[in-house]
């Protein structure tokens, strides 16, 4: 196989040809990280590239597929992760000059069940600095460019990844999602990005267990290597509140997508407060919904008024950002992201009763997402009001949708997406299409809180009607 075949093979098959002795963890690695160059050449996904580790892995791999050693269901299989998050001995530097050469000593939980499963770190993909706005750019490493498209955004703040997934370097790539994080980049890039329910994947990088609305979670071209993703990430650990008690049921099974949607109630909506999209978002969206019924669910317009949750996820995330890098700010001055410290400004002006009243906010809305479920089984959602947005884009600035002066990014470009952080249930983001230009639109399928398996089995059965992943960027 080319490297380009070998970059695009899913973890499930790669996985299966290395126990089979058809490829080896060497061939493997070496076939992505040649292809992570040629991109990193034109896109810009990583700020690590760890060639020396990858290998190293790789050949230890190898040795144990000799030696007939009992392996892991991720062995041998490339994987990335975002730089917001933990990997002993490949550096971290959350996108900033403050952790510029910053080399953690040890995994976060999610990443160290990934290495145990077999699974070989290729490198660090890139994110805004601290993960604080929808397109990836810092200081630190520049800008990451969408691979449909050089002149959009990847989206963010995990758009590292998202190129990664959808340029084919390797199958596994692990982003974070604080207010849609995962799923912009996965919907402007054409791949499938997972937030799990709150707790699924341990946290341990949150400074706020008890109130964490940001998650780490899958990045893949295919339902089935997110569910397989997911099945080794998730399970109880002692530095997440959320985690513990929260055994796995079987991800991977349910990303297979056996059977179909007969019994399946899923309610659909073209707004979750806002009041527009682009017109051809829309009819890509509204096409592709008919898809689920012919799979057999059941098909209701879901049309409960929904009020706009920005004004609430703002006070609480501009206020953490605030506390916990303002001191940052004072030491790195003009080295720290301009839109990062305007929006700590920000933080700096709320006050503990705007956190508590956001936090009542937030209790609300999750009452009141979880009652829907008690008519549907699951709701769907376009995960973007329109393709990705210019690459320059300033996120305080206005969008257009059709050529019409919308609000900021937050409010009109994804808010289908924040509403589930503050809430907590799962949400995926699939392709439904391609517009005009060629570039991909993604569809939202949110279910109730630990209804995980039946989010990412809804997911693959819309898979298999409207497969998308043989589609590759030129790049």
């Amino acid at each position: 196989m080319s490297d380009e075949d070998l970059g695009f093979i899913t973890a499930f098959e790669a996985a299966r040809l290395i126990r089979a002795k058809e490829i080896s963890p060497v061939e493997l690695t070496d076939a992505v990280l040649r292809r992570a160059e040629i991109v990193q050449n034109t896109c810009n996904a990583f700020i690590t590239i760890s060639d020396e580790v990858a290998r190293a892995e790789a050949r230890r791999a190898e040795e144990s597929v000799m030696a007939g050693d009992d392996l892991g269901p991720l062995h041998g299989v490339p994987f990335t992760v975002k730089d917001l998050v933990n990997t002993a001995g490949v550096r971290t530097t959350f996108g900033s000059h403050a952790f510029a050469d910053n080399v953690p000593k040890s995994d976060s939980i999610g990443i160290a069940r990934l290495r145990d499963a077999g699974a070989v770190l290729i490198g660090k993909t890139t994110t805004p600095e601290f993960g604080h706005k929808p397109m990836t750019e810092a200081p630190l490493f520049g800008r990451t460019l969408n691979p449909w498209d050089l002149t959009r955004t990847s989206g963010g703040s995990s758009g590292g990844a998202g190129v990664a997934a959808a340029t084919g370097i390797g199958p596994l790539h692990v982003g974070t999602d604080g207010g849609g994080s995962t799923r912009i980049p996965a919907a402007a890039c054409g791949v499938v990005g997972m937030k799990q329910t709150l707790g699924r994947v341990p946290h341990d990088m949150s400074s706020d267990s008890f109130g964490c609305m940001s998650f780490i979670g899958p990045i893949t071209r295919t339902v089935e290597d997110c569910g397989l993703m997911l099945d080794v990430m998730a399970g109880p650990h002692l530095s997440d509140v959320h985690s513990l008690g929260r055994y796995n049921s079987n991800f991977a099974g349910a990303a297979r997508g056996e059977g179909d949607l007969k019994g399946v109630k899923i309610g659909w909506r073209r707004y979750l407060g806002n009041d527009s999209m682009e017109a051809e978002t829309q009819a890509l969206f509204e096409s592709a919904v008919p898809s689920l019924a012919d799979q057999g669910a059941e098909l209701v317009d879901h049309v409960m008024d929904f009020e706009p949750t920005l004004q609430h996820w703002a006070p609480l995330t501009f206020s953490l950002w605030n506390a916990r890098f303002s001191h940052l700010a004072e030491e790195l001055g003009e080295k720290m992201t301009e839109t990062l410290r305007f929006w700590m400004k920000e933080g700096n002006g709320v006050t503990g009763v705007e956190v508590q009243r956001a936090n009542e906010a937030r209790t609300r809305l999750f009452r009141l997402v979880e009652s829907w479920f008690t008519d549907i089984d699951l709701l769907v959602t376009p995960t973007l009001t329109r393709a990705a947005i210019a690459a320059d884009h300033d996120p305080r600035e206005p969008i257009t949708l059709d050529e019409k002066t919308a609000d900021v990014p937050r409010a009109s470009w994804y808010p289908y997406t924040h509403p589930f952080n503050l809430t907590g249930h799962p949400a995926i983001t699939v392709p439904c299409g391609f517009t005009s230009e060629g570039l991909p639109v993604g569809l939202q399928i949110v279910g109730q809180w630990l209804s995980d398996e039946k989010v990412l089995h809804a997911a693959a059965c819309f898979e298999r009607a409207r497969p998308w992943a043989e589609r590759r960027p030129e790049v």
